[in-house]
């Protein structure tokens, strides 16, 4: 039993290491031709390319899940930092607020659909690969 613990520990931490190294060379990448996009976008694009091209979903997915399931810890620093900036906060703090509700809204319903779109394709995958499988 430990084996196998020890082991899918190990694999998500090589698929969040290969994640790790997709935004590192994208963020790279887009530092070095200054293009108007930031790198973790370019980044999910890669890896987004990468899967219909035919990279396993295996290859990923247990980081990727660690990583969402984990998501408060990298927003954390965020709030800490908002401490800092109590007179802004105070003068704006409306104006703040109404950006940060809004801008949260948007990237939720964002991510939704687009993990609802991901879960669609991945089913389509599965059930092209049962029939392929049945027909052989």
């Amino acid at each position: 039993m430990v084996p196998d613990k020890l082991f899918s520990f190990f694999r998500v931490l090589a698929q969040i290491g290969i994640l790790i190294a997709i935004w590192l060379a994208s963020d790279w990448f887009v530092r070095r031709t200054g293009l108007p996009v930031p790198g973790g976008v370019l980044g999910l694009g890669i890896v987004f390319a990468l899967l219909l091209a035919g990279v396993p979903l295996n290859w990923v997915k247990d980081g990727a899940q660690w990583l969402l399931a984990e998501m408060l810890l990298f927003f954390v620093p965020a709030v800490v930092a908002m401490v800092k900036y109590k007179a802004l906060f105070i003068s704006e703090g409306w104006q703040l607020l109404v950006v940060i509700f809004l801008g949260t809204a948007l990237v939720m319903c964002v991510t939704a659909l687009v993990v609802d779109r991901f879960f669609k394709i991945e089913h389509q995958l599965r059930l092209a690969k049962a029939k392929k499988r049945s027909a052989s």
